[in-house]
């Protein structure tokens, strides 16, 4: 062995016994002045599915499930202007809509987050699927900078090209877990099938997204505070849940004095709450109705 291949061995060998015994979290006592001192290295912990949140409402599963997600949280303020944080705007909203849903009753509601809890945007539609949610609302408010004069609210659902996009990723995914779209188990063999599968499945879903967010602006006529061009649609991570009807509601921009005004009083909560409630039981009510 030359001289050079020695000197790396010498630093190279401790370097791999460590990693071995690191790989398999053992201990390494360390003899020091007559004392053992340990050296413990927890191994990196396997991402586990956030916990489900309540299901609050009737106890009959038979009953419509609506999971409202309150955008942003934790370390995510979302847009923030003169001590006003998106992340409290918008639970403030979903609570004042939750309490809504729970005091009149027959609709069964969860919230993503009730605290300022912080989740990443793939757990959010991840909740409503895992608990066999019947619709999903993102809420979340706007910024437009120095532009005061911009206010309104907006409802989002998913566009076309993100929607065929989303169904392939979707498929591929659902494949290797094992899972499914509609309770029908994609069959991992088929990747063009599932493909074709999950896109009848979304574009199912964006027909009722769709009906929903005119709902919204048709309850909301007079009541809320509408953007001049209120429906869009956008390639939006939160929405791309193929089996589950969802928008995104941009409540209003907390850069404008007024709309953070209406987003952050009783009244206004009271009549966002009042007419998104109203929304949603006519939504189900023409579910129902459907063969």
């Amino acid at each position: 062995m030359s001289l050079r291949l020695q000197i790396l061995a010498i630093f190279l060998v401790p370097v791999a016994v460590i990693g071995a015994l690191y790989a398999f979290g053992l201990t390494i006592p360390i003899p020091h002045l007559g004392r053992d001192y340990v050296i413990r290295l927890a191994l990196p912990q396997t991402a586990q599915p956030v916990d489900l949140p309540e299901v609050l409402g009737p106890p009959d599963r038979t009953r419509p499930l609506v999971v409202i997600d309150a955008g942003h949280g934790g370390k995510d303020p979302g847009a923030s202007v003169e001590g006003l944080r998106e992340k409290d705007i918008v639970l403030g909203l979903a609570k004042s809509l939750r309490d809504r849903l729970v005091e009149e009753g027959g609709i069964r509601v969860a919230l993503t987050r009730d605290d300022d809890t912080y989740l990443i945007l793939e757990e959010r539609p991840q909740i409503a699927r895992r608990l066999d949610a019947d619709l999903f609302i993102s809420i979340h408010a706007d910024s437009a900078g120095d532009q005061l004069g911009v206010r309104g609210a907006s409802i989002y659902t998913l566009s076309n090209e993100a929607s065929s996009e989303a169904a392939a990723r979707f498929a591929a995914r659902e494949n290797r877990a094992g899972l499914g779209v509609n309770g029908v188990v994609l069959d991992a063999q088929n990747e063009a099938v599932n493909t074709i599968l999950v896109e009848l499945s979304q574009r199912r879903t964006q027909e009722a997204s769709a009906e929903f967010a005119s709902l919204i602006t048709r309850e909301g006529e007079g009541v809320l505070s509408f953007h001049p061009q209120p429906r869009r649609s956008a390639a939006l991570a939160v929405l791309r849940a193929p089996d589950v009807p969802g928008v995104l509601y941009e409540s209003g921009f907390v850069t404008n004095p007024e709309d953070a005004e209406r987003l952050t009083s009783d009244e206004g909560r009271a009549q966002f709450a009042e007419t998104m409630a109203r929304a949603i039981r006519i939504y189900f009510a023409r579910q129902a109705d459907l063969p």
